[in-house]
């Protein structure tokens, strides 16, 4: 399993979708969403809100 970058906590497929979604299609190392959101300034609400939006438009990068 993947773990984040910056703080090591173990990543869902979210967060690996979230930060091949915000940051870098192509990444190979992730964020999980606290530290997304931390790099974006907002909250992992947001985030989360957002994730239901993309997978309601029918992004691949979310299962």
């Amino acid at each position: 399993m993947s773990t984040c970058k910056k703080c090591g906590k173990e990543l869902s497929g979210n967060d690996i979708g979230l930060t091949k979604k915000l940051i870098n299609r192509g990444s190979t190392e992730f964020l999980c969403i606290d530290c997304i959101a931390e790099k974006f300034d907002c909250t992992k609400e947001l985030l989360e809100e957002k994730i239901k939006q993309f997978k309601a438009a029918g992004c691949t990068l979310f299962k």
